[in-house]
C-alpha cells in the first residue's frame, strides 16, 4: 500500500495543503501520521510534550526527517492534560498560518492490569488525556474552525470500543469507550458550522506503536498479584496472545495512511468511521449495527441532517 496521497487545494488553506495538529505525536501512530501528512503536502504540526527534555530526540528525528524529505513537519510543545499548554500551542500556529483546518486527537495512554487493581486516581489520570484532553483542545481550535466555516476532528479510537475486549484492559478500555462517545456526540454538533468528524479505528496493534511496552500498571500490587495467581494467561501474557492474531506483515503504518487519505477527502464524503484491524475482533460489525441505529433514530426525531456521509449506511 502506497504511503502517497494525491492532495489539492480544497480552498481551506493557502499552497496544496492543509494546516494540521496531531497530538501525541512522539512516537507510534501519532509520529507515523504526521509524517504521512506531512508527505502528502499539508503543513503539520507535531503536539507532544517535554520537547526539550524527555522528547528531544523526538523533535530532533522529526526536523531531521523533515529536511530529508522537503516537508513541512514542526514539533510543537502541547501537553493535552493542561489547557495553558493546549492554548500556546494552537496559538503558535494560528500566528503562524493565521488557520488550522485538521486537528488529529491521537494522545492517549494504554494501562495493563487487573481493574480493580488501580485506584481511582490512576483511572481518572488515564481519563484526563485520553478523554479530557481530547475536551481541552477541541475547545481550544473549535472557535477557529466555526468562524471558518470548515475544519475535520479526527480522532483515533480503538477496537476495543466495540471488539473482542479481553481481559485486563478494562480501564483503557473504558477511556477509548468515553472518547469514542464523545467524537459521535460532536460529529452532529459541529457539522453545521462545516466542520467534518471522522474517527479512525485501529486494531490491537502489538508492535510499531510502544502502547504495550509503555502500558502503565497497577498501583495496588498486592490485589494484582491476587488476580494474576488466579488468571491464565496473566495481564503479561495477555500481549502474546493478542501479538498471535495479528497477521503477518501487518504494519501500524497503515492507520497514518488512513489519516492521511480521510484528510484529503472533500468535505461531506468522509465516513464517520475507517476501520483498520487486521486482528478482525469484530468491531467493524457491532459499530456497522450500532452507527445505524443512531442513524435511524435521528432520522425519527427529524435530525438527519446532522448525520455525517458514514452514518447513512
Amino acid at each position: 500500500m502506497s504511503n502517497d496521497v494525491d492532495v489539492t487545494d480544497d480552498g481551506t488553506g493557502g499552497g496544496s495543503g492543509k494546516v494540521v495538529l496531531v497530538t501525541g505525536a512522539s512516537s507510534g501512530i501519532g509520529a507515523l501520521s504526521v509524517r504521512a501528512l506531512a508527505r502528502a503536502g499539508h503543513r503539520v504540526y507535531a503536539g507532544m510534550r517535554r520537547t526539550a527534555t524527555r522528547n528531544a530526540a523526538a523533535v530532533a528525528d522529526l526536523t531531521r526527517y523533515a529536511a530529508e524529505h522537503r516537508v513541512e513537519a514542526h514539533a510543537v510543545e502541547l501537553d493535552v492534560t493542561s489547557q495553558e499548554s493546549v492554548d500556546a500551542a494552537v496559538d503558535r500556529i494560528l500566528a503562524e498560518h493565521g488557520r488550522l483546518d485538521v486537528v488529529v486527537h491521537n494522545a492517549g495512554h494504554m494501562v495493563l492490569g487487573a481493574a480493580e487493581a488501580f485506584t481511582t486516581a490512576q483511572l481518572a489520570d488515564l481519563y484526563d488525556v485520553n478523554v479530557l484532553g481530547t475536551q481541552r483542545v477541541n475547545r481550544a481550535v473549535l472557535p477557529t474552525l466555526r468562524a471558518q466555516g470548515s475544519g475535520l476532528l479526527l480522532w483515533i479510537g480503538s477496537s476495543s470500543t466495540r471488539g473482542g475486549c479481553p481481559p485486563f484492559l478494562g480501564p483503557y478500555f473504558a477511556a477509548k469507550a468515553a472518547m469514542d462517545a464523545l467524537a459521535v456526540s460532536y460529529a452532529a454538533e459541529v457539522l453545521p458550522f462545516g466542520i467534518d468528524t471522522a474517527i479512525v479505528v485501529p486494531g490491537a496493534f502489538t508492535s510499531g506503536t510502544h502502547h504495550f511496552a509503555h502500558a502503565g500498571a497497577p498501583a495496588d500490587t498486592d490485589r494484582a498479584a491476587a488476580y494474576d495467581r488466579r488468571h491464565r494467561p496473566s495481564a503479561d501474557e495477555l500481549s502474546e496472545r493478542l501479538a498471535a492474531l495479528v497477521p503477518a506483515g501487518a504494519d501500524v503504518a497503515e492507520v497514518a495512511e488512513a489519516v492521511a487519505r480521510l484528510v484529503a477527502m472533500e468535505h461531506g464524503t468522509r465516513p464517520l468511521r475507517t476501520h483498520v484491524d487486521p486482528s478482525r475482533d469484530g468491531s467493524e460489525v457491532v459499530s456497522a449495527v450500532a452507527d445505524r441505529v443512531r442513524a435511524d433514530f435521528f432520522r425519527r426525531i427529524g435530525l438527519e441532517e446532522l448525520l455525517t456521509a458514514g452514518s447513512s449506511l
